[in-house]
């Protein structure tokens, strides 16, 4: 037996009229569709169910089946049925795409008859038999009662022809986007290669294009034909518009101009996307009008272009390993995500990005690999950098032996009889055993050598060895014999060993047959490290510093002897250093700073696995914060410190290796160098073309050999060649981007641009023909595939998942804390409505992890409400009421209502009328008859955690400016410096610096471009990185089981390494879903309201939310008592943040609300984008709607929809996307626009939704209006205090000349201000513009200022006395706040001087600053000196 459906939904019952609706229907069955998300529920009644009712059903099951559509069908008896269920029937066919819409009569549609029913039609008989409807909505009757009727038609309206019948369905017909359908006859055309699709009529008709002209070179007029791939459009006008479109062929762009045609559709115009390409034929002219020569098309067409295509096979193409993005500042103009995905069309297996000494373009980079993955998961993305390399090692250890420094060295010194280890010979050798670091008597070596021919005289007067000496000393053969047997294969230990006394070594063992190989130690660079300093580095020099008494010196055994007690000395501080072995020495030495300003190279460091990502980050993250000058340098230290996982390579010529090579160094020394990489590089000609340019080598042929040189090292040591591109551009034609900015950075060659661009394979094989197919194939492909096969392919720059920091109990505490603060206001129990709200929303944060977010929070407004600061939220943290009651957020986002803060009865308004709480009228309590408070802003939960509760929230919070950096340093507290840094950003070159480097670049040239190239070339420019910096109050927190090289590196804002401050080197917005970040922002409002507090005793919460007289500001200056001719303003708002601008108080007057509501509105309004103006403005003006009900806030657009019964996901969605401008970038989703209508949303409502690109929550515009409307009341009625406080807090611009001068001069340099040309006006007039209006204002109400007086003016602070405002030193102009504060410290507290000079010697402070204060007055009669004159005393 089928359940009733009280019986399945029994928590419906309590409801009466559920249960006398629902009380005998039968649930036949429920269908749950999990892949198109959709619920059907099928209920058998003797009758039709009334619609109504099934509807409040379905919404009260939508808790129950979240994120799925709920669709009810109803079975009932045929002898039952309504006209009105068959009105529900055609509903649905309509629903299903049935084209019934307006034919049917409105005032009877159906009339029922014996065997059936007849449908009652207005027009379009013809349409609704075509599609058969009688049989559709027989067959619909027939499922839903189980008998079949004969349906009829029958004509009741008046007959239309056929061609107003046609007009009539156009008319009705929703407008059809362009599509252009039209194929044009086929052509080619020279130097342009077309893809193999048809051209399309665009506009116009068609032709077959010829003669195309360059766009650099047009001539002066005429028509013409011309070729372009689009990059922006524009539409301008209100009545009639006009389109412009830019096209460019990259020599030179053009702008066409079309004029608005009613009797086309000019949406195509509006809808071209970037890169589509025209052929068009118009008319160039000059437009007077533009001020610039334009194109006026006759007819365009529509083709594709075929793009760069890379023609190898599949499986034998290239992999580039060396590419900069636009992360690479002022250098790269790759766009991350644009350049992977080029590369996975053209079919390379993987990618690199290595900017120059950052990681910032992985994040983009990233989420295109993501988006490939999804359908080609083998497809890597490589991630790399960079580096500017420099050697900071102490080249100390030659060799490779691995052993503690208390092992066995042998230290040992040469005499010999000249300094050319080639052609001189050895003379003696003295050494001796070091052993544990103490030296062995008893293991000494000590031999005179006879060089076989004589000594020269000089040396034997520095050596004092003669041939006598040596005339019976072994022959160096036998020397050496004895000195290898001695020292075996011991670390050798010798000063200037490199350099001198191991090639003597080496050349003699080589001539006897001895090998040398023995790892060796040179303690010249080791003292110089170890010693800096000292005014040499000779024997007896480090011996007298480390006050070891003297030896005889330059005798081999002596020298050997006093520098093996050097080396004892050596190394002891080499362990107090940390250093422990031999092969710890040289990085151990490194690290020397000074060193950092030695020359650097370039060096490419690839990521081949999870390990090698962390360590890359830990290397970008110390050459930022320790190793920066100029560039953000790697030393060699903290590369080999942090090698593990990583692949290194040599780079393009500016490399260490590649520079060698073009220096000449030795076969040997090159050797050496190339040892230390992973991978060997060499790059196309052009790249290093300059070098014939500019006289470095004769011809290309000596660039060839050094590649060649490259190659054969590579083969000689066993190590991977491979070519790349050095890429800073993606296309030939992005090179003049590159010229542009490297000529405003001083490139005298920046015209000459290397081929930086993005290469395919048989571009390289090309290339590098040089080297012989064999060759040139191994360099270009398969090493660097090679190479890309070592590399993990599952890395991600940032991880997948959040990873917020952990608190213990933190759920626990939000519940608790939460229903804790809700029941003292409202009582136990809670309200319903209150009670179903918060369980919701607390299951909701709780379920997804965010309590802990949420307690952070708590925490953080409970700390600076301790410090005396309250804390305003802003964003669409208002629209949560656990944020509310737990003490987050001052908005109370439930729906309105009264509260009785004494006995806590409360009453909820749901009229339908009253909007907002604060718009209720006073009342007093039923219960126990106090004052009621009113509140509530009906603001959806949604709006702030998503429609299934999982959108990651963002808690932004305002925090005084002068309490911010506390707050910081609570954070630090609460998680751990280590774990918190500032949330970074990047700046990218703006239109305005762009457009600054286009004209000097063209201006310096000689040449004239017309607007639209100028433009193209300044976005080409637009968007490279310049700059660095950080949040305004952004804090990352990482969880303090991970560090923050575990998800990116860091560094200091804007390089500035003497700042202190470290942010994320990512921007956050890349980190938004896996770290959290606290928005700690610094506002003024919160020092208001401290201000406001301290001046007048008055509790800032105590302030009515809905005075009339504070409303009447808005629109009106009475209850300033001023006129607005007085003030210059017909809004009494100056002041009021949010509310005082031009723009805003123009909206007021159009506007005219009258309550918070209303109020909202403007506030949405004003901070979004294309919301009002040629929006709301004009649907206001013409009256089409009143500001009650224009879309103002986001939140507003769900409630409204909700109202009009569109499904809840559905209204989420769409508001989603009108908030965030998408309907207005590409239009409704299928089937919004049309479920709208179907609602009865109006066209004006609509149409206003295709305009918004951006929107305001309802939230964060209550959070500001509450802010207005407390500084509005303390305007009204405690206006001393007001200004005092206004100037306190914004008063660096005072005009102290207008304040103390009285309403005329303040009128009259208001007049001047406001007289300045805005050609001329600075941001500093603006401000100072700002402080005269309120000055003005101020003294027109007849409130005045006091001037400076020594004893009661303070350093910064306005202060009331009598109901006038003293102002302090800092007003006037000039006086700093550091000079201030000391005038305050020696004159507030009663102190008496007898002169100025007595005053200055007190305060400190400089003799300008007391001739500024005596102009004024402000230092009265007191005397400059404190010298008495003699017929002073006796008169």
């Amino acid at each position: 037996m089928k359940p009733l459906v009280t019986q399945v939904w029994p928590q419906f019952t309590a409801d009466a009229q559920f249960n006398t609706a629902f009380g005998g229907v039968v649930v036949e069955r429920v269908e749950l569709f999990r892949t198109s998300r959709k619920v059907i529920i099928s209920l058998r009644s003797a009758d039709p169910l009334d619609p109504a009712l099934c509807g409040h059903l379905l919404a009260s099951l939508n808790t129950l089946f979240a994120g799925y559509e709920l669709q009810l069908k109803n079975y009932f008896n045929y002898n039952a049925i309504t006209p009105e269920a068959v009105g529900l029937l055609v509903e649905e066919l309509k629903q299903e795409g049935m084209p019934v819409n307006g034919f049917l009569d409105k005032q009877q549609p159906v009339v029922f008859e014996p065997d059936g029913l007849t449908v009652r039609v207005n027009a379009g008989r013809t349409i609704l038999e075509s599609v058969e409807f009688p049989r559709h909505l027989a067959e619909r009757i027939q499922e839903r009662t189980g008998s079949l009727p004969i349906v009829r038609m029958k004509d009741v309206g008046v007959q239309l022809d056929a061609e107003a019948m046609e007009r009539r369905v156009a008319e009705k017909a929703p407008a059809v986007q362009f599509k252009a359908k039209e194929e044009v006859a086929p052509f080619t055309i020279d130097g342009l290669e077309l893809s193999g699709k048809p051209a399309k009529l665009f506009h116009g008709k068609s032709f077959k294009p010829a003669d195309l002209r360059p766009l650099n070179d047009l001539g002066d007029g005429g028509k013409i034909t011309v070729w372009g791939d689009v990059f922006a459009t524009e539409v301008k006008g209100n009545r009639r518009k006009i389109y412009f479109t830019s096209i460019t062929d990259y020599n030179g762009s053009i702008n066409l101009k079309v004029l608005g045609d009613d009797g086309e559709d000019m949406s195509k115009w509006e809808g071209l996307k970037p890169g589509t390409t025209l052929i068009v034929r118009g008319n160039y002219t000059y437009d007077k009008y533009e001020r610039d020569y334009v194109l006026l098309p006759y007819d365009v067409l529509q083709v594709e272009r075929m793009p760069r295509q890379d023609t190898a096979p599949d499986g034998q193409k290239r992999v580039e390993l060396h590419l900069h993005t636009k992360s690479s500042s002022m250098d790269g103009f790759c766009d991350p995500g644009k350049v992977v995905r080029l590369a996975h069309r053209m079919g390379h297996r993987a990618i690199a990005i290595t900017d120059h000494g950052v990681c910032q373009g992985y994040p983009e980079a990233m989420l295109a690999a993501d988006d490939i993955h999804k359908s080609d998961p083998d497809f890597k993305l490589i991630y790399g950098c960079e580096a500017y390399f420099v050697d900071d090692m102490v080249p100390t250890v030659y060799g490779g032996a691995c052993m503690p420094l208390t092992d066995s060295f042998v230290v040992f010194d040469t005499e010999t009889t000249g300094l050319d280890s080639n052609n001189d010979r050895l003379t003696e050798i003295g050494a001796v055993f070091v052993e544990n670091g103490r030296i062995r008597e008893d293991k000494k070596f000590a031999t005179f050598v006879n060089p076989g021919r004589p000594i020269p005289a000089k040396v034997v007067e520095l050596t004092g060895i003669n041939d006598g000496m040596v005339a019976d000393a072994p022959t160096p053969e036998q020397a050496i014999r004895q000195f290898k047997e001695f020292c075996g294969d011991h670390i050798l230990v010798a000063h200037n060993a490199n350099s001198f006394d191991m090639l003597f070594i080496r050349k003699a063992g080589a001539r006897a047959g001895v090998s040398f190989d023995n790892t060796y130690v040179d303690t010249l660079p080791m003292g110089q490290a170890l010693y800096p300093g000292l005014r040499n580095y000779k024997l007896d020099t480090i011996n007298k510093h480390l006050e070891i008494p003297p030896f005889n010196h330059h005798r081999a055994v002596d020298d050997a002897m006093a520098l093996a007690r050097i080396f004892e000395k050596m190394l002891e501080d080499l362990r107090e250093k940390g250093i422990q072995t031999v092969e710890e020495i040289n990085t151990g030495l490194g690290g020397n700073k000074e060193v950092l300003k030695k020359k650097y190279y370039h060096l490419i460091i690839l990521v081949k696995n999870q390990t090698g990502l962390k360590n890359l980050y830990r290397i970008v993250s110390e050459a930022h914060t320790k190793y920066f000058f100029k560039k953000p340098r790697v030393p060699r230290s903290v590369l080999n410190q942090y090698r593990e996982g990583l692949l290194l390579s040599s780079a393009c010529e500016a490399g260490e290796l590649y520079k060698a090579i073009t220096e000449g160094k030795s076969h040997d020394e090159l050797v050496r160098i190339a040892k230390y990489y992973d991978i060997l590089e060499i790059q196309p000609l052009g790249n290093n073309e300059f070098m014939v340019r500019n006289g470095q080598v004769d011809s290309i042929e000596a660039v060839k050999n050094f590649n060649r040189t490259v190659v054969q090292l590579g083969e000689e040591l066993h190590k991977p060649v491979i070519a790349t591109g050095d890429v800073h551009f993606q296309e030939p034609e992005d090179a003049a981007y590159r010229a542009i900015l490297q000529a405003g950075s001083g490139f005298k060659d920046a015209d000459n641009q290397a081929p930086l661009f993005y290469r395919t394979t048989p571009d390289m094989l090309e290339d590098f023909s040089y080297l012989g197919k064999e060759k040139a194939y191994e360099v270009v492909v398969t090493n660097p595939n090679k190479v890309a096969a070592t590399i993990d392919g599952n890395l991600r720059a940032i991880p997948k998942g959040t990873y917020p920091p952990s608190i213990p109990g933190a759920e626990d505490q939000l519940r608790s804390g939460t229903w804790e603060h809700a029941r003292k206001g409202y009582g136990d129990p809670l309200p319903d409505i209150l009670q179903k709200r918060l369980k919701k929303e607390l299951d909701s944060i709780c379920g997804h992890g965010y309590a802990v977010l949420y307690v952070i929070a708590v925490k953080l407004v409970a700390f600076s409400n301790a410090g005396g600061y309250q804390v305003g939220s802003r964003g669409s943290v208002g629209s949560s009421a656990v944020a509310h009651f737990a003490g987050i957020s001052e908005v109370n986002s439930m729906p309105p209502h009264y509260l009785c803060p004494e006995c806590q009865h409360s009453e909820w308004i749901d009229d339908g009328v009253t909007m907002d709480g604060f718009d209720l009228p006073d009342k007093k309590c039923p219960v126990c008859g106090t004052a009621m408070i009113m509140d509530g802003h009906d603001i959806p939960f949604e709006t702030f955690l998503g429609f299934y509760g999982d959108k990651e929230p963002d808690i932004d919070l305002n925090f005084s400016g002068m309490y911010q950096s506390n707050v910081h340093r609570y954070t630090e507290e609460l998680f751990g410096k280590e774990n918190v840094f500032k949330a970074g950003t990047v700046s990218g070159l703006q239109d305005k610096t762009a457009y600054g480097y286009v004209k000097k670049y063209l201006e310096e040239r000689g040449r004239t471009v017309n607007r639209a190239e100028e433009n193209r070339l300044c976005m080409g420019c637009t968007g490279v990185k310049r700059t660095t910096g950080q949040h305004p109050g952004g804090m990352v927190v990482v969880p303090d089981t991970f560090d923050i090289y575990d998800f990116c590196a860091i560094q200091h804002p804007a390089d500035d390494v003497k700042g202190g401050l470290l942010t994320t080197h990512f921007e956050f917005k890349y980190l938004h879903d896996t770290l959290l970040k606290l928005d700690e922002l610094g506002h003024d409002v919160p020092t208001f309201y401290k201000y406001f507090e301290e001046y007048s005793g008055i509790p800032i919460d105590s302030v009515p939310m809905n005075d009339p007289k504070v409303y009447s500001l808005l629109t009106s200056t009475e209850a300033l008592g001023v006129t607005p001719e007085q003030i210059g303003s017909q809004t009494g708002t100056f002041g009021i943040p949010e509310m005082g601008t031009n723009f805003v108080r123009q909206m007021l007057l159009d506007a005219q609300p009258k309550n918070f509501s209303e109020l909202i509105q403007i506030s949405g309004l004003s901070h979004g984008t294309d919301v009002w103006t040629n929006n709301a403005d004009e649907l206001i003006r013409s009256k089409t709607c009143t500001i009650a009900e224009v879309i103002g806030c986001r939140d507003s657009i769900m409630l409204y929809l909700l109202r009009k019964g569109l499904e809840p996901k559905t209204a989420f969605d769409i508001m989603e996307a009108v908030r965030k401008g998408k309907v207005a970038k590409g239009g409704f989703q299928p089937g919004w626009e049309e479920a709208m209508r179907e609602h009865d949303v109006p066209d004006w409502y609509i149409e206003s939704c295709r305009k918004i690109k951006y929107m305001f929550p309802k939230a964060h515009a209550v959070a500001y209006l509450m802010a207005a409307i407390r500084l509005m009341w303390f305007k009204v009625y405690h206006p001393a205090v007001f200004y005092a406080v206004y100037f306190t807090v914004r008063g660096a611009d005072i005009d102290y000349e207008a304040a103390v001068g009285g309403v005329r001069v303040a009128k009259q340099h208001l007049r001047d201000n406001e007289h300045i040309p805005k050609e001329e006006r600075t941001a500093k007039d603006d401000d100072a513009l700002v402080s005269l209006q309120l000055e003005n204002e101020m003294l027109q109400r007849g409130c005045q200022f006091l001037p400076i007086e020594l004893g009661k003016s303070y350093a910064t602070k306005y202060v009331v006395e009598d109901g006038k405002v003293r102002l302090p030193f800092t007003s006037l102009r000039g006086l700093g706040e550091n000079a201030a504060i000391a005038l305050e410290q020696a004159t507030i507290h009663g102190q008496e001087y007898i002169s100025v000079e007595e005053l200055q010697q007190a305060s400190g402070v400089a003799q300008s600053i007391f001739d500024k204060l005596r102009e004024v007055g402000a230092l009265g009669k007191l005397p400059d000196t404190s010298q008495v004159d003699f017929f002073s005393m006796m008169s």
